[in-house]
């Protein structure tokens, strides 16, 4: 008998697990002068797919509400549409199976294993996880000055992920330092909410030392944002709390070096005196907008951007980034892409994709809102999963401003959606004093776990 004493136990794993899987597997090191396309996490997303419709079948419940496959499925008719004008079938397919990874199957199978809250907050905290390893890797690598090259030194922090991925670090402590700053102004319990301020505070030095422009930026505001949804009283303390953080950062570790201000000193000199990797940017910018002039609505096809970029770029461009140190030789880094996905979504799928896809994180953002207006005006329980998925939202469509998808990190934005649609379709809807979802969709919900299984007899 002692034998069987596991196995109920087994049932009340919760099914987000394999979820928080592909967040830990980002914290293994990629392998010095890879190309930073997929990787393994990019290979167990595809397995957690497959998990999710196994699990859908065995339960024979309708997988999405009316709302939700609207919304997340709105995407496939303008990469549908890229795909068939792409200049390959290799291309296209490529491209079509990468967006829809991203954006629309990764995204709802994370949404159909999260049960409730607590899975939501299982998920936020190994995003926080993830962040506290890759940055101590990050600041580890500024001391011992074993980072990316930047301005000669072997300095930038990176994290496991390489001189290949300089945003990659960036992107993972800024996804960890918004979660816990969620999770710090939520009601939750006092314990809870001490952890994740400190986690928060720890997280502005890695976030300091990555020298990443548009992740400073779109934490910043962030967290503005979050402060503000928080309410008033929230948002005075916390904002004292920030800036003891920075007085102690600045004053006592020294962190205001001179390569540091020189960097956010840049941000503000992007129109007198821009850096090369400024210029590139906006050659590259000008570039996709003139491939979208070309082709207005159905842009030049996915994977079409480097094929038609010299067409369309000027002779301001360089040939590519110098990038070496963090255990990789000196290498040139071809420029593939924009780095704005807002215009590489307008230069390769045209005004079709761009409404499609924009479209979708609009209505996420707006359903999300309106779920934590209704917490807020209700005192009901959530408010941290509200801050959290609001403020991953609002990084990440800020941050599409400088930045596109490509490189390991990669899936981590197919996650954030996921944890983003479920609050803003699933989450929002519970009843305010309990922690499973109202209504048809969450009375189906509630059959998919195990108790009930056991009771239909399945």
């Amino acid at each position: 008998m002692s034998l069987a004493l596991p196995v109920p136990r087994l049932r009340t794993l919760s099914p987000v697990l394999p979820v928080v899987a592909v967040v830990a597997l980002l914290a293994l090191p990629v392998s010095p002068g890879g190309e930073g396309g997929a990787g393994p996490a990019d290979a167990l997303s595809a397995l957690v797919v497959l998990f999710c419709a196994v699990r859908l079948l065995r339960q024979r419940r309708r997988p999405l509400s009316r709302t939700a496959a609207v919304v997340l499925g709105l995407p496939v008719a303008g990469l549908a549409l890229a795909a068939m004008g792409a200049s390959s079938p290799g291309a296209g397919i490529g491209g079509l199976g990468r967006y829809l990874q991203v954006f629309v199957l990764v995204p709802a199978a994370v949404l159909l294993l999260i049960r409730d809250r607590s899975d939501f907050r299982l998920l936020a905290w190994s995003f926080v996880g993830l962040a506290g390893w890759q940055g101590a890797v990050g600041v580890h690598q500024y001391v011992t000055g074993t980072g990316a090259s930047y301005q000669g030194e072997e300095i930038r922090a990176v994290g496991t992920f390489g001189a290949q991925d300089v945003m990659g670090m960036a992107t993972v402590v800024s996804f960890g330092l918004v979660c816990a700053a969620g999770l710090a102004l939520g009601r939750s319990s006092v314990r809870q909410r001490a952890i994740a301020t400190a986690c928060a505070l720890g997280l502005l030095l890695p976030l300091a030392l990555s020298f990443s422009r548009g992740a400073w930026i779109a934490t910043a505001v962030t967290c503005s944002a979050q402060l503000a949804l928080a309410g008033l009283r929230r948002a005075v303390k916390a904002g004292a709390v920030v800036l003891a953080a920075g007085v102690v950062l600045v004053g006592g570790f020294g962190v205001g070096t001179a390569m540091l201000q020189e960097r956010i000193g840049s941000i503000t000199q992007v129109a007198d005196a821009p850096d090369q990797s400024v210029t590139d940017r906006y050659t590259m910018w000008a570039a996709a907008a003139g491939m979208w002039r070309e082709q207005p609505l159905t842009g030049v096809g996915l994977k079409g951007f480097p094929e038609h970029r010299d067409a369309h770029a000027s002779l301001a461009l360089s040939a590519g980034s110098d990038t070496e140190g963090a255990g990789a030789g000196y290498r040139k880094q071809p420029l593939l892409s924009p780095h704005n996905m807002y215009l590489l979504v307008l230069g390769e799928q045209g005004l079709i994709g761009l409404l499609a896809l924009a479209g979708s994180w609009l209505a996420l953002l707006v359903c999300a809102l309106r779920g934590l207006l209704r917490v807020h005006r209700n005192r009901a329980p959530g408010l941290d999963c509200a801050l959290v998925a609001c403020g991953l939202l609002v990084w990440q469509l800020t941050d599409f401003l400088y930045a596109d998808i490509g490189g390991p990190s990669t899936v981590l934005t197919a996650v954030v959606l996921g944890l983003a649609a479920w609050w803003a379709l699933v989450g929002a809807e519970e009843a305010p004093g309990g922690e499973e979802p109202a209504g048809p969709a969450g009375r189906a919900r509630a059959l998919g776990s195990g108790g009930r299984e056991e009771a239909l007899g399945r």
